[in-house]
This record gives structure tokens, C-alpha cells and sequence, in this order.
């Protein structure tokens, strides 16, 4: 009888083990980083602009991963909307910079029109802060006019790149998070 539960737990610890085991090799799989963890959704209308603004694909998923998880309906607190969470003002900006025809606030719940005027705002910080995606990152979420007054206050140059001085902790860990979504992307689809 006790030989019988002790059999019994150790078949139970071995199943346990198998379990977690291949528990963590499945999390651990392109397949599940890709489905579940990394999705890359509208790839085909993200490689379109990133390629007609001169910015990074991954950085431009990385942006939406990060600022709406690719839900195109997402609305922030402070009235961002859309996959790369734009304020209305500033995609209005962009919208008249660009020359967009068709916007509206309401179509930055569109992911081909979120994405192309997000895309092309990314491009104008990357060219304003010289391709320096910290510089660029942070003024992407924390706006242009704080970045140039740190950059004005701290006598940060445009060879910048450590987050952790940002002095706001959304934007410094909105960078950070990012750079990291980046990174996933590209190991994960740059192959």
C-alpha cells in the first residue's frame, strides 16, 4: 500500500516536471512569441510606411505593441486614440504637414490611417533628433518641447542615450520598454 503512493507521487512530481517543463519551452518558442507575445499585425501596412518615411518596421510595431498591444479602437485617459495612440492636435499637425486627405480625429481608430500618420511623425522626430531613437523615443511620448528642454537643461547633445536620466518616469520607462519591443521584433522577424 505504500510502495502503491509512493508510486503514485512520484508519477505526479514526473508529470509536474514534464509540465513545466514543456511549459517552458513552449513560452519560449518563436511560435508562441509571435502569436501570443510579439503579434505583428498589419505588417504589410507598417512595412508601407515605414519604408516610405525611412523608419524602422520593428520600431514602428514595437511603438503599437507598446502603446496599444495592436487594439486599433484604444483610447488613453489623456484622449490619445488608435494603434500608435495619436493625440488628435498633433495628428491634425501631421495630417496638414503630410498632406493625409481624409482625416479626421475619428479615423485615427483606422489602422492605415493611425499608422501612416504615426509612421510619418516618427519619421519627422528621427530626422529633427538626428536618427537618435532615445532622443526621437521620448519626444515621440513625453513631446518634443520637454525633450529640447532637457536636452536645453541637462546639456544632453544629440549623441544621447541613456534613458534612465529622463527625468520622467512614463517616458523614461516608455523608451526603455520600447527599445526592448524593438529588439523582440527583430529577432523575431528579421530573420
Amino acid at each position: 500500500m505504500i510502495l502503491q503512493g509512493l508510486t503514485r507521487v512520484k508519477l505526479l512530481v514526473t508529470m509536474c516536471l514534464f509540465l513545466v517543463i514543456s511549459g517552458v519551452f513552449i513560452y519560449r518558442s518563436d511560435w508562441f512569441q509571435e502569436t501570443f507575445l510579439y503579434p505583428f499585425l498589419y505588417r504589410s501596412t507598417i512595412y508601407h510606411y515605414a519604408l516610405e518615411n525611412e523608419v524602422d518596421p520593428y520600431l514602428v510595431a514595437a511603438v503599437i505593441r507598446t502603446e496599444s498591444k495592436f487594439i486599433p479602437e484604444a483610447q488613453s485617459p489623456k484622449g490619445a486614440l488608435g494603434l500608435m495612440q495619436m493625440m488628435p492636435e498633433t495628428a491634425q499637425w501631421v495630417a496638414e504637414q503630410s498632406k493625409t486627405v481624409g482625416f479626421t480625429p475619428e479615423t485615427l481608430t483606422q489602422p492605415e490611417m493611425n499608422i501612416r500618420l504615426g509612421t510619418w511623425y516618427l519619421a519627422s522626430l528621427k530626422h529633427e533628433f538626428e536618427n537618435n531613437e532615445v532622443l526621437m523615443l521620448a519626444a515621440y511620448n513625453g513631446g518634443r518641447g520637454n525633450v529640447k528642454e532637457w536636452m536645453k537643461k541637462y546639456g544632453w547633445t544629440m549623441g544621447f542615450s541613456d534613458a534612465s536620466q529622463i527625468p520622467f518616469k512614463e517616458t523614461r520607462e516608455y523608451v526603455g520598454k520600447v527599445l526592448y519591443h524593438k529588439q523582440r521584433y527583430q529577432d523575431l522577424y528579421g530573420r
